[in-house]
């Protein structure tokens, strides 16, 4: 038997932490939970937090921190509430930690995550920000401590079941001519193009196959979550943006395919459900039960590919773009990307206003190299902040 694991769960309100504490529940004599923490649901993370008594619990929130700290007295509870990004980091660097799962979205996972990678943790990385926007200094900090780097994301982990076992970054050398990287195309892959003027954020968060946030919903509809993916398979795999193939597979079954040299394509299939990226994430190198209903061949019947609509999906054309522009543009492109999307979900801009500023923003900022991680951070502040300017204007 595997010795027992002890976990922080970054973002552990969201689906991503959801679905894990499902799979954890699930494994008692393998799992521990270290910390949870959550911005501010504490109605949800007190009830996390009864089930399986983390010995720390972090919110941002400051006010939803003290509601937690009181309820959590009252029901007899040793769990300690700490507050802030500081706290964050500790739970995520602790030496009594063996992994992270880095669930929470968007730029505020960036700073814990990368203290796991620092700290030499076994990282289940679900953020996707980590890499986009600082994906070189995320990456030397991994190489340097010896960190284990593990995607969550469906498509980057079944890239990685379908590479080579021993792969160590050089896509030649493994026998491996490209990365194709499996995309459901949304819920407007087949709305025609004048209808999308007056899309709303209902029918944007409405995903045809998966059950996601509302931001990364958005994304998915935008196609700019899988130009995100793009920029992160280039820097989990050391691979060039030409080696990256991005293919709309509408059933969302293959979840990503590795093509080599002597013609073979491998694939990973599954059901759409998040527990089964975790599940092998969190046990890896072995495996264990998710909780996932195995694939039914005969009542899928058929598998469908596309060819990506560059047109209808500019937010992946501009992704491209900021990864082979490089150095701070990804930041840039995913800070425009965060504005965009806040403010549509808010019901203030068109859903094809989207590209349209984080193509602004990319052209108003030039992209410079990145050595440390303050040029990413300054890098994400005044693209927020133009992306804010831009918007102030059209109103």
């Amino acid at each position: 038997m595997s010795k027992l694991t002890r976990l922080t769960v970054l973002g552990s309100t969201g689906s991503i932490g959801k679905s894990t504490l499902d799979v954890v529940a699930r494994h008692p004599e393998r799992y521990r939970i270290f910390a949870l923490t959550a911005h501010q649901q504490d109605g949800l993370l007190f009830e996390q937090c009864q089930q399986f008594q983390p010995q720390f619990a972090v919110l941002l929130d400051e006010a939803a921190a003290a509601r937690l700290r009181e309820n959590l007295r009252a029901a007899g509870s040793t769990t300690e509430v700490l507050t802030g990004v500081a706290a964050l980091e500790q739970v995520s660097a602790a030496p009594e930690v063996d992994a992270v799962m880095a669930a929470i979205v968007g730029a505020a996972g960036l700073r814990p995550t990368l203290a796991a990678a620092r700290a030499g943790k076994k990282i289940l990385l679900a953020n996707k920000e980590t890499l986009v926007m600082a994906g070189a200094v995320f990456m030397d900090a991994v190489r340097a401590s010896g960190s284990v780097l593990l995607p969550i994301d469906s498509e980057h982990n079944a890239i990685f079941q379908s590479m080579p076992h021993d792969y160590a970054g050089d896509l030649a050398a493994s026998g491996i001519s490209k990365i194709l990287l499996t995309a459901s195309g949304g819920p407007f892959r087949n709305t025609p193009l004048s209808d999308l003027h007056n899309v709303t954020p209902q029918q944007a968060c409405a995903h045809p196959n998966w059950s996601m946030g509302r931001k990364i919903s958005v994304d998915s509809a935008s196609m700019m979550n899988k130009g995100l993916e793009v920029i992160e398979a280039h820097w989990l795999f050391n691979a060039p943006a030409d080696s990256i193939q991005v293919v709309v597979h509408p059933q969302s079954v293959i979840h990503s395919l590795v093509q080599y040299v002597d013609g073979s394509v491998l694939a990973q299939l599954g059901n759409p459900d998040m527990r089964t990226p975790i599940a092998y994430a969190l046990a890896w190198p072995e495996r264990i039960a998710s909780g996932v209903a195995p694939l039914d061949l005969f009542q899928i019947a058929r598998l469908d590919f596309q060819q990506p609509d560059f047109e209808r999906f500019r937010c992946l054309a501009l992704a491209y773009q900021a990864l082979r522009a490089g150095g701070t543009a990804p930041s840039i492109l995913n800070a425009a990307n965060e504005v965009a999307v806040a403010t549509f979900l808010d019901g203030k801009i068109p859903f094809l206003a989207i590209p349209r500023l984080i193509e602004d923003v990319l052209n108003a900022l030039p992209s410079v190299a990145v050595t440390q991680l303050e040029d990413v951070l300054e890098a994400d502040l005044a693209a927020r902040r133009i992306a804010h300017e831009r918007i102030s204007q059209r109103h």
